[in-house]
């Protein structure tokens, strides 16, 4: 696995290496938000003050405040890590089941293969954030339902660029004298063709968690994901539409950014890795 890495980070590095880097970093500094940001929050996120709703940036509240007086900075720390949480099982969900696929198809070829890539082809055209919704709607608001739609529908995603690569390696004169070694397709696939296939994978996952993030975050804004009072960027941005007529942006404004700034660092960081393979 670390040769096979080692063909896509270093084209990778050189094409483009200031913008791998900040994406790098951006994405590093947000997922080690979210990982420690409810322990770093200056109040309790549900904490409400009423005498101090809707309040502007200040000393007490750097961020300010929200309609019921909870500390927007504390809300948006504490709501990176399911703001994060939901986008990563949707990741993993499509990573497993979208390599299983590929795996499947590259190596028995054939009508086996054109019948997936017709699957593939089909779920292609069905939106994402359409069957989250309608996944929500019928199985009930909260965070499993959405993140168990986006997982299937992002697998499709997953296959496509896998298989590319495992039809490649598939080929190669290093299967085949496994194969008369006696070593058995299931073993083959694990401990040779897997790690081959991980540096593409591994840019598509980058790339997917931002748009999953996104669609995670919408589902919530539409009230069908995280419900409230739970802290979570898409929720807050929701909640925040109540304060705008009133001048009051803050709520909105920070988790919106957080989001923007979230799902382009990643877009951007899986591109770069990505382009280590051209």
């Amino acid at each position: 696995m670390a040769l096979a890495w080692s063909r896509v980070v270093p084209r990778a590095a050189g094409a483009g290496s200031p913008l791998l880097l900040v994406s790098g970093a951006a994405a590093g500094l947000l997922t080690l938000l979210a990982v420690v940001g409810p322990w770093l929050t200056p109040y309790e996120a549900d904490a409400t003050d009423v005498l101090a709703a809707s309040q502007g940036p200040g000393a007490q509240h750097w961020l300010g405040t929200d309609s019921l007086g909870r500390d927007i900075l504390s809300r948006a720390l504490a709501g990176a890590r399911l703001s994060f949480a939901g986008p990563a099982l949707v990741v993993l969900i499509s990573a497993v089941l979208g390599t299983a696929l590929a795996l499947f198809s590259a190596w028995h070829g054939g009508w086996v293969d054109r019948a997936c890539n017709r699957l593939l082809n089909v779920m292609f055209a069905v939106p994402g954030i359409l069957v989250a919704v309608l996944s929500s709607a019928v199985f009930g608001a909260g965070f499993w339902a959405p993140v168990l739609a986006l997982g299937l529908v992002y697998a499709p995603y997953m296959a496509r660029v896998v298989r590319s690569v495992a039809v490649r390696e598939r080929h190669r004169g290093y299967v085949e004298s496994l194969q008369l070694a006696g070593m058995s397709p299931l073993r083959i696939g694990l401990r040779h063709l897997l790690p081959n296939v991980f540096p593409i994978l591994l840019a598509q996952a980058t790339y997917g968690f931002g748009t999953a993030l996104a669609d995670f975050a919408a589902v919530s804004f539409l009230g069908l994901g995280i419900q409230p009072p739970e802290a979570e960027w898409g929720v807050m941005v929701a909640e925040g539409r109540s304060e705008l007529l009133d001048g009051a942006v803050q709520q909105s404004l920070v988790a919106g950014t957080l989001i923007v700034v979230t799902v382009v660092a990643f877009n951007v960081l899986g591109a770069q890795l990505a382009g280590g393979r051209r």
